[in-house]
């Protein structure tokens, strides 16, 4: 449904510091406040990601789990499909992690990108870590790897203008799907 602005002769109620008149509609979203503020992710101590390796792989979104990482979809996805890899082990920097760690963190990753092509035909990925609070990190003390898949012409108007995402299947659906796929996908292809 679109919603015009009102006419020009339409009474607007008065706020102070509401800007000026414009051709856009606002959708809020005042829960995303409670995630940007961090309520609801407990203590210091307890970490979601720590938290999610002891749930049945339904309940935790797991896609797949390694000797020392594992892929889990993003609660918060860019995309549909958005996944993490994490390893299991507590760690806040990728300089920290040992080399078992690290290597299998990028055959995951790979392989990430080997299901998400043959499950959803993604056109290209963004990948990438954002290490520390200031680097963008909603989980700085346990690192993980993002894996976001991405299509062309996929940038509509909704996240652009309406800070909003539109995904076609609901988290279980779409980690039913990937783990199928990622069972199916030879880890060395």
């Amino acid at each position: 449904m679109i919603v015009e602005p009102p006419a020009d002769d339409t009474a607007l109620e008065e706020q102070s510091g509401v800007g000026l008149r414009d051709a856009f509609q606002r959708l809020y979203t005042p829960h995303r406040l409670a995630y940007i503020k961090g309520e609801g992710r407990g203590r210091d101590d307890e970490c979601p990601f720590c938290a999610i390796v002891t749930m049945t792989d339904e309940d935790g979104l797991v896609v797949a789990r390694g000797k020392t990482v594992y892929a889990v979809l993003n609660l918060y996805p860019y995309n549909a499909g958005h996944l993490l890899v994490v390893p299991y082990r507590h760690v806040a920097d990728y300089l920290d992690m040992v080399t078992e760690e690290v290597v299998e963190m990028a055959f995951f990753t790979r392989r990430a990108l080997r299901v998400l092509r043959e499950t959803s035909g993604a056109h290209g990925f963004n990948t990438g870590m954002n290490l520390g609070h200031i680097a963008g990190a909603g989980i700085a003390a346990h690192v993980h790897q993002h894996v976001v898949p991405r299509w062309g012409g996929d940038a509509n108007f909704m996240p652009v203008i309406g800070a909003t995402r539109v995904l076609p299947a609901l988290l279980g659906q779409t980690r039913d799907m990937l783990a199928e796929q990622w069972a199916r996908t030879d880890p060395e292809d």
